[in-house]
Order: C-alpha cells, then structure tokens, then sequence
C-alpha cells in the first residue's frame, strides 16, 4: 500500500510536467492522410531524450509508406531492463503502446486544433485524447515506477507508432514482424473507465460496376451502372436485418453490421453512368471467421449484380483488420487494471468489448494478451475525438497515470 501511495504523490507531484509533455505533443501535427509523422517521433525522441528515456528510432523504409499513402513513419521503441527475479529466471516484459498519427482536424474547431490549450480542466488538441494522451500516460507511468518502486525483474517497453489510422500495418506490425519487440503483456491507449479486452473486426471492400455509358437522350443504347448500384445498395442493406440477429457474447459488442462508406459515378448529368465505385465497411464480431465473412459479402455481392443484365463486377479487399480476441494471460492486467481504476477513481471498473478496431489486434495476432486501457476518452463521442474541438478531462490523465504505474509495479514487484 505504501508503494502504491508513493507512486500517487510522485504523479502528483510531476502532473504539471506531464501535462506540458503533452501539450508539447499536440503541437506537433501529425495528420493522417498526409502522413508526414516522422517529424513527431522525432520530437517525442527528444523530449523522452530530455527525461533520461532514451528512444530507439525505426524508421520505415519510405517505398512501404508511400505505397500505404503516407509520406514518412518513424516507430519508436524506449526500453528499460530490471534484470531477473532470482539471477536466472527472467520476468515478464510488459509493453505499452500508443499511436501518434490522427485524422486532419476538419472545421469547426472553436480552440486551435495544434494549441494544447487548457481550458477548465480540459486539454484541447487534435489527438489530446486519442491517443497521444496516452504517451504522457505510459511515459510518466514508467518514470513514477522508476523513481518510487523500481521493479526487481523483467523489462518495460513503451511502443510509440505512427500507423493506426491506416490500420496498424507499419506501426505495431512492421516492429512484430521486423523482430524488434517480443512482449509478454501489452497495454494499449483506450479508454480511462473501462479496461478493453476485445474489439471488433473490420473488412472493407472496393466494388466497381462496369455497364456502358451512352447519351442520356439514346438510353437503351447504354447499359447504366448506376440504376445496377441502386439494385445493389438495397441488398447490402437488406443484409443488416441478417446481421442483426447474429448477438456477440461480449460486453460492450451487440451485433455485425456494414455500412456504405462512399459512391462515385457517372461522368456528366447527360450522360447513362457507365461505371460506378462503392467502397463498403463490413465490421465483424469477436465471434465471426473474417474468412466465412468475405465470402459471404462476396457472394451477395454477386448475387445482386448478377440480376443486372450487362453488368461487370470487380470486387476488391481494401482492408482486413481481424478482431481482437481475449488471450490466455491477458486476466493478469486486466484484474490488476481494474482494481487500481477503482482505487483511484472510486468506482467499479468493467472489461468489456468495443465496436471499434484498433491496431492492438496485431498484438493479438502474434499471440501476445493484451488489454486497452489509458487516459482517455471515456466515450469518444463524449471527448469529441475525431472531431472540432477534440480534448481531455485532466483528471482523467492523472488518475489513468497512477493505476498503470500501480498495475506496473505489481506486475514487475
């Protein structure tokens, strides 16, 4: 108990230099698209740099992220050894990450997006909340540990990437597949009242409807694509009352749906549309094989397009993001999460699933358990993330902060 008081006052005592830390972060755009975020770990180096937390830079090989549809991405890697229980036997080593990269600010924003500007407690920012929050959480949480309770064994790593909103591939993925981390345990920026253990899947798909385009006065000499997206728009629509009924087990996770994200068509108001592009988002439940899933979609798909005469289909996997799944071992941060959340912020603290994906799942796909959980938002509607006038609750960011330095150092005691 005296350790985890320890770790408290230091937070307390060093929240304001947490809150500059991130603020210094936020004023660093890293929009994405363009995905210019090289710049940002570079800053982030030298701010770990400054707090003796030196950070080994990876940078991806710029071909990889120009291909993606990003301009630069350097991944960074700080790791602390504690040595071993006993002389031989190793413990566990825990990683933490948070990915810095976030979608343009948009309009409407009544506080500068790139400002950090504190307003009655909340901080406002592009990313004040999701999720480079969580690189003021997981650093000061280490540097807490460190200086009241350093652990007697095993290591900590934080893994700070730049590739989330285009799917993880280049961030967490590129440092599992490149052989650079190899962790035990991870935590994932989330969500401050509740400890995530699942997430849904998501698989997106690029449809092109090939008729043939004619003048709008000579109709039937055309075959028109867009009267055979229509036929298909309500067949994939239709779907949902399917998808309806199939219910997740998991808290927080109620049923598969898709949705039409996007249609282009047509080249003039006086010409029969000749090609039309839909692009759809199928999300997939804990429960469901992406596999069966796709070609499922697939098949109705076909199905629709074939009741058009003179139509071609082309169909096209943009995405597939496997949903995250409760490992073996993941109860261990999951417990200790949730007893300190309830310390700290005096409430009961559930696990459950969410509707979103993340690029944890990559995590989860090498076989590393893992948990979502950090400083905020509570909801993301709640927090604007993602949208004008995105902040954080600083409340949220100090008490986030003591209950993973407390699960830290219970699991590396």
């Amino acid at each position: 108990m005296s350790q985890h008081t320890d770790i408290d006052r230091w937070i307390d005592a060093h929240f304001d230099e947490e809150v500059a830390f991130l603020q210094a972060l936020v004023q660093v755009p890293t929009d994405t698209p363009p995905g210019n975020n090289a710049p940002h770990a570079d800053r982030t180096a030298e701010l770990l740099a400054d707090m003796g937390l030196p950070a080994v830079k990876h940078p991806v090989p710029a071909a990889m992220v120009q291909q993606q549809g990003m301009q630069s991405i350097t991944n960074l890697i700080v790791r602390r050894d504690y040595g071993t229980a006993d002389g031989n036997k190793p413990g566990p080593t825990v990683a933490l990450n948070a990915h810095g990269d976030v979608v343009p600010p948009g309009e409407g924003w009544l506080h500068d997006p790139y400002g950090g500007e504190v307003v009655d407690g909340q901080l406002y920012g592009r990313a004040s909340a999701v999720s480079k929050s969580d690189f003021a959480t997981y650093t000061f949480a280490l540097r807490a540990l460190e200086a009241v309770a350093r652990p007697r064994h095993g290591a900590l790593e934080l893994h700070f990437t730049y590739d989330e909103e285009f799917g993880g591939e280049l961030g967490p993925g590129w440092l599992l597949k490149q052989g650079l981390t190899k962790p035990d345990l991870l935590i994932a920026a989330g969500f401050s009242y509740q400890v995530v253990t699942a997430h849904n899947g998501c698989l997106q798909f690029e449809i092109t409807l090939h008729g043939l385009a004619s003048h709008a006065a000579y109709p039937h000499t055309g075959v028109d694509a867009l009267q055979a997206a229509n036929q298909l728009l309500t067949a994939l629509y239709a779907h949902n009352d399917v998808l309806r009924q199939r219910l997740s087990a998991v808290s927080g996770i109620t049923h598969p749906y898709l949705n039409v994200g996007r249609i282009e068509g047509g080249s003039n108001t006086n010409v029969v549309p000749g090609k039309v592009l839909l692009k759809i988002d199928r999300r997939m439940i804990p429960e469901e094989n992406s596999a069966a899933v796709e070609a499922e979609v697939r098949a109705l798909i076909e199905q629709a397009v074939a009741a058009c005469p003179g139509i071609r289909v082309e169909i096209k996997r943009i995405l597939l993001a496997e949903s995250l799944k409760p490992l073996a071992g993941h109860e261990v941060l999951a417990s200790r999460l949730q007893a300190h959340a309830q310390a700290v912020f005096g409430e009961a603290i559930p696990t459950s699933g969410t509707p979103l994906y993340t690029d944890v799942r990559l995590y989860g796909e090498a076989g590393v358990p893992a948990v979502i959980y950090g400083a905020g938002p509570r909801t993301v509607l709640e927090s604007n993330a993602k949208r004008a006038d995105e902040h954080l609750n600083l409340d949220d960011l100090r008490g986030a902060t003591k209950v993973v330095a407390r699960a830290l150092a219970d699991l590396l005691a």
